[in-house]
């Protein structure tokens, strides 16, 4: 069967016997896991002393987490079997290294994929790894500050009303996409100013193109405006575009920017379960409804719109 393999780092500010607390017992682990957050009323049973636990849900498959080895402080190792959506088995382990006050922590994981999925074998690495990516950022900000700002809300089925905009088109890595669209995003507001032209809403970003195996994508983030008043002509370094009206799934998350790929992950975990029927037109976008400006970050809210058929 076709190997793959994922590692992932992040630095955390605390010792590394915390961490290595945290990420020992796993009972603690609903409470940063990249993907239970996808599926909250999924099933979870633990050991009496944490060191294993199973979930059954019906979006998130079902399987089985064990320690099987440890060096404390140091590393932890796991057996990982999934039962369901098909079976097979993985070694993932955690790796703890002190750095200046703090520990950088590695998130491994080797396994493989039935001969049948080999062609996807690249990209299951790449959203292995952005799964692990937002788990580590979780996981970080629950040791280092007691909680994760990311809440989900499952709104469903929605009529998108349609909207046009003028915005700036970019392509950005996902590692960079926060700064790249803070960036764009001033652009974009400064060019209408200089034009007098009033946002007719919040910021709107749309997803043309996503790349996990190149971990990059190519978008328009800016505002809405009145379809009655277009300016012609478009303001220099700007672009029109239009969402049509359309059906969508709607995923809330209310929360920092840096945890937004949860709510993008939780639908496309939704759509392979057949929460919903996706639709291939138009491209998926995110509404928010307020920003940083005048808003802590734990009670940003922005709206993720998925496309679906009718």
């Amino acid at each position: 069967m076709p190997k793959f393999s994922v590692a992932k780092t992040i630095h955390i500010a605390a010792p590394a016997a915390e961490v290595f607390a945290e990420v020992r017992d796993l009972r603690r682990w609903a409470a940063w896991s990249p993907w239970v957050l996808a599926e909250p009323d999924c099933a979870l049973t633990y050991a009496d002393d944490g060191t294993s636990y199973r979930w059954d849900g019906h979006i998130i498959g079902s399987g089985e987490l064990a320690v099987i080895g440890e060096d404390a402080g140091r590393s932890i190792d796991y057996s990982l079997d999934f039962f369901k959506p098909w079976k097979s088995h993985a070694d993932t382990r955690f790796l703890l290294a002190p750095n200046g006050g703090g520990t950088d922590v590695t998130w491994t994981l080797d396994s493989s994929l039935p001969f049948f999925l080999f062609p996807f074998t690249k990209m299951f690495s790449a959203l292995i790894g952005m799964d692990y990516d937002r788990g580590l950022k979780r996981l970080k900000d629950q040791i280092e500050t007691g909680s994760v700002p990311s809440r989900l809300r499952f709104d469903g089925i929605d009529q998108f009303p349609g909207c046009d905009y003028l915005g700036v088109r970019s392509t950005s890595t996902i590692d960079d996409i926060g700064p790249t669209m803070q960036r764009d995003l001033e652009r974009v507001r400064s060019a209408m100013a200089a034009a007098s032209i009033e946002p007719a809403g919040p910021p709107v970003s749309v997803y043309h193109k996503f790349s996990p195996a190149k971990g990059t994508t190519d978008y328009s983030i800016g505002f809405p405006i009145a379809p009655t008043a277009p300016p012609e002509p478009i303001p220099a370094g700007l672009v029109a575009g239009r969402i049509p009206a359309t059906p969508v799934y709607k995923i809330t998350h209310t929360g920092a920017y840096r945890h937004l790929g949860n709510a993008w992950a939780a639908g496309m975990m939704h759509a392979r379960a057949k929460v919903f029927a996706g639709a291939r037109k138009p491209p998926p976008f995110e509404i928010c409804a307020n920003t940083p400006d005048d808003t802590p970050e734990a009670e940003l809210v922005t709206v993720v719109h998925l496309p679906a058929k009718g």
